[in-house]
């Protein structure tokens, strides 16, 4: 986005574009908020500007309005022009100030924030009783998500044209409020030079294959799983979820520990054969390797996967079978880990998690799932996907091990890795969101389902909407 402005600026006045984000800020305001005292702070750069017109907006409404910069603005500047324009009240930057304010508007810094805020401005902005966010709360990184230094909490936040990392990202999103993004008018000329590399991941952005009247269940797809001696409820969870999003048929390659998990669901078929000898199947191209799976038992299994030149999921205990030794993991086409996990392989990505996940993908040449608040989806070639849509219900013993199941059954049916991923990603989400507040990880199942009927309905609207 900030090339994108960058764009635009030889293109429209940046005081038009300043005009209409303002504007656009004062009729969020307008629709969510009462009429009440509102104070605008102000910030030296463009995100000043726009503070400045909201006021001016606000004002002409009738709302009681002053502004309080922290600096003037740049003299010839788009923001001193702004400046100009507004003729209502102005005050002192000062906490008097905002404690007789019912609405604190944040203009300060914006989502290209190089430093941290403190001192003054982050008491001031700390005090307020209620803010509303010009572009993002001053003190988010708009590429990480990180608070630095301090950040209000905004009741509301207004942003325009796309979404920045920032603001789908933890803990930034918890600090955004409701999130309005708006229409400014930016030039399409501008927008199409700039190729994005990261979405909001979301359907549309990927598309669910669709039975016809002659599929089968080998054309939907096989998925076949390791399983362990020692936990047989992670391979299960695996692949109950795998059935639920779809798979036409699912194996546990159990060998000699088979017996253990025959007494599972009717539809479920337990192999005790050798794996060498089961993966001269041609049609058993996508496995799950390491729910449930303990460090000998990834030793034994992953190699010979990887040598067969099979489509390998990597989760749970393959990852921590590499811990230290991310390289072991080269051949896979997609790992699932946690932070933890993920900390493990490649170090800790809390600093930069966009550009950690992006690195790992690169060096193993695979998808890369970073699972948390915000899942992180990365391609080897740099794509990156940010998904919000999930429930914190997911937070319990099981749940990923689900999600490794959904991936591989969307990967069997044909999708390419990636889009996999992602959707694999987003119905697990959504399978949260519908199970409500308490589930435990068998009950996801039920809502896989649901979960991808809702999915093909959004994305056939996204196709009518392009």
């Amino acid at each position: 986005m900030g090339e994108v402005d960058r764009l635009a600026s030889a293109q429209v006045p940046v005081s038009d574009l300043m005009d209409r984000a303002g504007w656009a800020v004062a009729r969020a305001v307008r629709r969510f908020m009462r009429p009440c005292r509102v104070l605008v702070l102000c910030g030296p750069g463009n995100n000043g500007g726009d503070g400045f017109v909201a006021a001016r907006f606000l004002h002409e409404a009738g709302w009681s309005v002053a502004v309080a910069d922290m600096v003037p603005p740049r003299a010839g500047s788009a923001a001193a022009e702004a400046s100009a324009r507004f003729q209502g009240l102005r005050v002192p930057f000062t906490l008097a100030e905002v404690a007789r304010s019912d609405l604190v508007i944040d203009a300060v810094f914006g989502a290209g924030l190089s430093r941290d805020v403190s001192g003054e401005a982050a008491a001031l902005l700390q005090a307020a009783r209620k803010v509303v966010a010009v572009d993002i709360p001053s003190g988010i990184d708009g590429a990480t998500g990180r608070v630095r230094g301090s950040a209000p909490r905004a009741a509301m936040t207004v942003t325009f044209c796309r979404f920045k990392p920032g603001h789908l990202l933890y803990p930034g999103l918890s600090y955004m409020g409701r999130l309005v993004l708006a229409d400014i008018g930016m030039p399409q000329a501008a927008l199409t030079q700039v190729h994005p590399r990261a979405w909001r991941n979301a359907p549309g952005l990927w598309h669910l294959p669709e039975p016809g009247p002659e599929s089968h269940k080998y054309t939907r797809g096989v998925v076949s799983v390791c399983a362990g001696r020692s936990m047989p409820g992670a391979a299960r969870l695996c692949a109950g979820g795998a059935r639920a999003a779809g798979a036409g048929l699912v194996r546990l390659a159990a060998g000699e520990a088979a017996p253990a998990y025959r007494l599972g669901a009717p539809g479920l078929v337990v192999d005790d054969g050798s794996l060498e000898s089961l993966l001269a199947d041609t049609r058993r191209a996508v496995w799950v390797c390491g729910p449930g799976l303990t460090t000998d038992e990834v030793a034994q299994t992953l190699p010979v996967l990887l040598a067969a030149r099979k489509c390998v999921l990597a989760d749970a205990g393959a990852l921590s079978a590499a811990a230290g030794c991310p390289e072991k993991l080269r051949g896979v086409a997609v790992i699932t880990p946690h932070e933890g996990e993920f900390t493990r392989l490649f170090g800790s990505p809390v600093e930069n998690p966009p550009e950690s996940v992006r690195k790992a993908a690169a060096f193993l040449n695979a998808v890369v799932v970073l699972k948390g608040a915000s899942t992180l989806i990365a391609a080897p070639d740099g794509r990156l996907a940010i998904n919000d849509h999930a429930s914190p219900a997911l937070a319990t013993a099981g749940s990923g091990d689900t999600l490794s199941g959904v991936i591989a059954a969307l990967l069997a049916a044909g999708m390419p890795v990636w889009e996999a991923a992602c959707a694999g990603v987003w119905l697990h989400g959504e399978a949260g969101l519908q199970a409500g507040a308490w589930p435990v990880a068998e009950d996801l199942d039920r809502y896989l389902g649901p979960a991808r009927e809702k999915a093909t309905r959004l994305q056939n609207e996204a196709e009518r909407c392009a």
